[in-house]
């Protein structure tokens, strides 16, 4: 199933300086029970955002109105924990499209790559700055280019990052696998012609 493309996102962010967030925390393990990828957002970071009674908590971010957008800007070390595959799934299906850290998990972000979330990695520097401006001024917005690579905030500085060709390719193209698989089909033709 392909997804939607990703070339340019602009975007107000929300911020959780919070360093090693690992996957039980992104969802914790009793809402497991779906085999979809839709409606684990409404329990991304559930432990955290709600009360016993299942309230929200006024003081975390993703319940305070001031913060919204896309793009979720996280502490070193993100995604750490088990392999879970829902945990991109739920902040997907929250509404993010791209994650920004100065790390993460290998596995969380494979994850991430094959479910239309970028994972965003860059400095520590940077990171830091990120923050600051979103701190000072929630309705900062980022601007996250995956054919430039870069990431430019409202005061003009930028950070580039890396990402593995092919993801960027199917990204772009809003491609799965399979999908890419079958935009090759002429070349495929071709070779088991000539060969």
């Amino acid at each position: 199933m392909s997804k939607e493309k990703f070339i340019t996102l602009k975007s107000t962010a929300v911020p959780l300086p919070i360093e090693n967030i690992d996957t039980d925390q992104i969802i914790p393990a009793r809402f497991l029970k779906a085999t979809t990828r839709e409606g684990f957002g409404e329990n991304l970071l559930r432990d955290w955002r709600y009360d016993s009674a299942g309230k929200p908590k006024a003081d975390f971010v993703l319940n305070d109105h001031k913060h919204s957008g896309k793009i979720l800007v996280a502490g070193k070390n993100f995604g750490c924990g088990s392999s879970r595959e829902h945990a991109a799934w739920a902040i997907y299906d929250a509404g993010f499209r791209v994650v920004i850290s100065s790390f993460f998990a290998d596995i969380f972000k494979n994850n991430a790559l094959n479910n239309a979330l970028l994972p965003v990695q860059v400095s520590d520097a940077f990171l830091k700055k990120i923050f600051a401006l979103i701190t000072k001024q929630a309705s900062t917005i980022i601007t996250v280019d995956l054919q430039k690579q870069l990431v430019e905030l409202e005061d003009g500085s930028s950070e580039n990052f890396d990402i593995n060709a092919y993801k960027k390719t199917c990204l772009i193209n809003g491609y799965d696998d399979i999908d890419y698989l079958l935009s090759l089909r002429s070349e495929i033709k071709q070779f088991e012609l000539t060969h």
